[in-house]
């Protein structure tokens, strides 16, 4: 006969390898999005221009961390509680989430935590803040993206100006002091305002989907075409605040044209959206134009924060 304990064994088992494949299914992974990680990569490559003394595999494993691990344990986390049935970013067809995408997601958060405990603990600890705030934004106890401009705030300043100085304090093996250091927290901000100019333009397709589910994002608060004039003015107020900075504290007058020419694109595309938005606000405000919108500035502020790192490194 089996005993109890071996019983108990069997069902244990079973039940881990139940985990363990649903963990696994192809709609789990493809939740994490781990692709569209790409779109928060400038906020990281305009933290290596700060750092002085660069080493590189520190630089490489906090990359690795944040775009592969932190990132996708985000999406994967929101996407199930989110529940979406239409286009959400990176996914036009979003499959139906279950249990494993849940597992998945606090796997990937827990890799993140241990493999940033390889950099120091403070900066794990910011990993674990950055994710908490991150499950606070879907999780139907709190879920701060029903709040439209406190979900704005938030969301702006932890994918930008927090997780600046979060790769800053990685790559430099520092701590949480950095977040209130002034050549740290000004060019953190920096990202922050970009972020604010177009986070809302990422909701402007979901308008359907987030009412279904009682969420009073910023974008369905102000409509289709408020969105785009209150992006249009925030990404105005990021543009001059990155000029000052460039002039009045870094003394780079180069830099403005390099942010320019990398901001030209991003403003010719958002303004043609524009136009046909206003002629047809439900054929246009679309997930393959937001899509495009996340495409061409996440390409345009890659160049150019890699442009702004190489001529910022020591001349001998």
């Amino acid at each position: 006969m089996v005993g109890c304990s071996e019983l108990g064994l069997v069902k244990i088992g079973k039940k881990s390898f139940h985990y363990n494949a649903i963990m696994f299914k192809k709609s789990s992974w493809l939740h994490l999005r781990i692709g569209f990680s790409v779109f928060l990569l400038p906020v990281f490559l305009f933290s290596l221009a700060f750092v002085e003394d660069l080493e590189v595999w520190r630089a490489v494993l906090v990359f690795v961390i944040l775009h592969f691990f932190l990132y996708p344990s985000s999406n994967g986390y929101n996407s199930y509680y989110d529940k979406d049935e239409d286009s959400i970013g990176g996914l036009k067809n979003p499959p139906k989430v279950d249990k494993g995408l849940f597992y998945l997601s606090l796997v990937f958060l827990a890799l993140s935590l241990l493999f940033g405990l390889m950099i120091n603990p403070a900066f794990s600890s910011m990993l674990l803040v950055y994710s908490l705030v991150s499950m606070a934004y879907s999780h139907p106890w709190i879920r701060i993206k029903k709040y439209p401009y406190a979900s704005w705030l938030i969301a702006g300043f932890f994918q930008g100006c927090f997780t600046f100085i979060m790769a800053f304090s990685g790559i430099t093996d520092s701590g949480w002091g950095n977040f209130v250091e002034p050549f740290v927290l000004i060019p953190g901000f920096l990202t922050t305002l970009l972020l604010w100019s177009a986070y809302p333009l990422t909701q402007v397709y979901q308008h359907k989907e987030d009412g279904k589910r009682g969420d009073r994002t910023l974008s369905l608060s102000l409509g289709v075409q408020g969105t785009f004039v209150f992006s249009s003015i925030w990404f105005l107020v990021s543009g001059a605040a990155f000029v000052w900075y460039f002039v009045e504290i870094k003394g780079q007058v180069w830099a403005i044209w390099g942010f320019l020419a990398a901001m030209a694109p991003v403003l010719l595309y958002f303004t043609v959206w524009f136009f046909f938005v206003r002629g047809d606000a439900g054929r246009y405000a679309s997930y393959g134009w937001a899509m495009w919108m996340n495409r061409i500035s996440a390409m345009a502020l890659n160049l150019f924060f890699i442009w702004y790192f190489i001529n910022n490194l020591p001349r001998d």
